[in-house]
């Protein structure tokens, strides 16, 4: 059995791989000051990015969950979702309002892919 660890830390890996399978740690935005509009946009493209580096892309995302922290940005969190998501390869998806680390955090991603 092969388990692959990027950055792995005492606390947490950015990506684990086993079986074909990545699993991607919580992804913030780079900047926390913008909207929610602009930190989705943001913590996509670092998802885009982790993908590229484990041989993936978004069309092989098999599950993401969405954290905001405040459901009156659902709409327009899903704005931007809706825009980067390519049609017919939605993953399965979950999205809840959820108590972030830092109050400047809007939205967090994690996701799940096949390799």
């Amino acid at each position: 059995m092969s388990i692959e660890r990027l950055d792995s830390g005492s606390r947490m890996s950015r990506a684990v791989i086993h079986n074909n399978t990545a699993y991607f740690c919580g992804q913030v935005p780079a900047d926390e000051t913008q909207d929610i509009r602009e930190q989705t946009a943001s913590t996509l493209a670092k998802i885009d990015a982790l993908l590229a580096e484990v041989g993936s892309d978004k069309s092989k995302l098999l599950s993401a969950t969405v954290y905001v922290r405040d459901m009156k940005d659902f709409a327009a969190m899903n704005e931007v979702w809706d825009s980067w998501i390519e049609s017919g390869a939605a993953p399965a998806r979950a999205c809840v309002e959820a108590r972030m680390a830092r109050p400047s955090l809007l939205v967090e991603i994690s996701a799940i892919a096949a390799v």
